[in-house]
């Protein structure tokens, strides 16, 4: 890996670092750093670690998942425009979701805190395998997995809204916090149960890094460069739809940064995934935390759901995609 970027890795990573120091001290209530190590205010100390610290660091595993999973799938694909919310991977997880929300069973209380991330995968990995057998057809087209994420969309919006429509008050509440994005849910046993499968699935992206730059020579070249195709693929698809699961389970949907994120680290570091995916990482994590910041303090003492943030930073972008891609295929 050339010097230049590890050092912009370094740095990004030392960014995100003073980022998340900083990011604990604002809300709806501020919390200077000073005043927590001065231990003077038992009661503020115990609102920055019950609920600022684990909202912070809940904000940097879902923006690194979200960035991540969307990494992985415009290198599978080789697509810069496969994201898991333009694809409905992330409505496939949401509806998932919805249905466990609206119809509970009881569970053991271990179970019941990974049940909405069993749903979520579930539901992101059925929609995946769509994407995913369509984009192995020979006529497949850009503009035709876009039409069907947009078909998955719709029916998974369809879905939902039909489960809000039969759902008591307070699910109907937490399927509207659901549908735009919120991390004010975040507690210490959440921010463990999304940990615990991320880490592992970050792992095993990390070490198929130099194969996926293999997969981008198309599979016939990869084959015969000794890459196991169909069994990489299959790995990769189960490790993206079990971030998207993960997140959408604990924040909702949130959209954008699987898209933004990528591209952006492609632009800036290269084309190589041993590159990109540590940098989609670092970035997506960056970049949620900066939004939910904001959303905690724009319009403090209330709260903006995150996903709305995200949507405004990620729309213009993705037109400026649509219109870039269309001028070079035009």
């Amino acid at each position: 890996m050339p010097r230049r970027i590890g050092y912009s890795l370094w740095g990004l990573a030392m960014a995100l670092a003073l980022m998340t120091l900083l990011a604990t001290g604002f809300g709806a209530l501020r919390l200077p750093v000073a005043l927590l190590w001065s231990g003077s205010d038992e009661a503020l100390r115990q609102i920055w670690l019950t609920i600022r610290l684990p909202r912070v660091l809940l904000a940097l595993v879902i923006g690194g998942s979200l960035a991540l999973a969307g990494c992985v799938m415009q290198g599978l694909f080789r697509n810069p425009l496969a994201d898991p919310g333009l694809l409905g991977i992330s409505s496939g997880a949401a509806c998932a979701v919805a249905l466990w929300v609206v119809l509970p069973v009881t569970l053991p209380a271990l179970l019941m805190l990974y049940a909405p991330m069993l749903a979520a995968f579930i539901g992101a990995l059925a929609a995946t395998v769509v994407i995913f057998l369509l984009s192995q057809q020979r006529e497949s087209s850009l503009s035709r997995l876009l039409l069907v994420g947009i078909a998955i969309n719709a029916l998974c919006g369809a879905a939902v809204g039909v489960l809000s429509w039969v759902s008591n008050d307070a699910q109907l509440r937490q399927l509207s916090l659901w549908g735009m994005g919120s991390l004010g849910q975040a507690q210490w046993s959440t921010l463990l149960a999304v940990t615990s499968l991320m880490i592992p699935t970050v792992l095993a992206i990390w070490r198929l890094a130099a194969t996926l730059n293999l997969l981008q020579l198309g599979e016939e070249e990869a084959h015969y460069l000794g890459v196991d195709v169909r069994l990489v693929q299959r790995v990769l698809l189960l490790c993206s739809a079990l971030l998207v699961a993960a997140a959408v389970a604990v924040s909702g949907v949130i959209g954008f940064i699987g898209l933004v994120v990528p591209h952006l680290m492609r632009m800036w570091l290269g084309s190589d995934h041993r590159a990109v995916i540590p940098g989609s990482l670092l970035a997506g994590a960056f970049l949620l935390l900066i939004a939910d910041t904001a959303a905690r303090t724009l319009v403090a003492p209330a709260e903006m759901p995150v996903g709305l943030l995200t949507s405004i930073l990620g729309a213009p972008w993705f037109l400026w995609l649509i219109f870039r891609h269309g001028g070079q295929h035009g």
